[in-house]
């Protein structure tokens, strides 16, 4: 399976981070997998894909051109495959084409907006790949809470929590990767 890993790409997060990320990449190629990522060296992307190339796994990186001219952010030089769009929306399709499910690590801005728009379209039906959140530290507990708000207030369908996992234990979010994914209509998952 070609797992798509969402993540930090920040040089200066704690460690503790980037160790959990490492194993998380570990684990990845130890049960089968290969890495789709956003193609940075730094941060959780540089860390998980440190990890999967330490147990001889594959990568696939996609970053934008532009940020190699521009110097935005470090790329990971060990990709087995690297491709270079131009624009973050290339990008995006990209990894969400090549992948066959989806990891979110802690993250900041990018990270919250690639979980979101994965989040909605498989909402409405343009994907049944598993979603899953490492909830590293804690980290991401509050926008747990913004969504199960969210769901109790009626802005979003009780049921949109059954289209992901969150979860600190990896032997957890892999079975849940890699168990068969229940098929929904639009209708079952949305109103309007």
């Amino acid at each position: 399976m070609r797992i798509c890993v969402y993540g930090a790409a920040s040089p200066t997060i704690d460690p503790y981070y980037i160790e959990k990320v490492e194993l998380l990449g570990e684990e990845m190629v130890k049960r089968g997998h290969s890495l789709v990522f956003g193609g940075g060296g730094n941060g959780l992307m540089g860390a998980a894909a440190r990890g999967v190339k330490a147990q001889g796994g594959k990568i696939l990186g996609v970053i934008p051109e532009f940020f190699k001219e521009e110097g935005v952010e470090a790329i990971f030089s060990d990709c087995d495959e690297m491709i270079m769009p131009k624009t973050m929306r290339e990008r995006k399709q990209i990894m969400e084409d090549n992948s066959d499910a989806f990891i979110v690590v802690p993250g900041g801005i990018g990270t919250f907006e690639e979980f979101f728009e994965i989040l909605t379209l498989k909402q409405l039906c343009r994907h049944n790949k598993p979603i899953a959140i490492y909830n590293v530290k804690d980290y991401y507990n509050e926008l747990d809470a913004v969504l199960q708000k969210a769901m109790e207030k009626n802005f979003i369908r009780e049921n949109c929590s059954d289209l992901y996992l969150i979860t600190d234990d990896l032997k957890t979010l892999f079975d849940y990767i890699e168990e068969p994914v229940k098929h929904r209509t639009v209708k079952e998952l949305k109103d309007g």
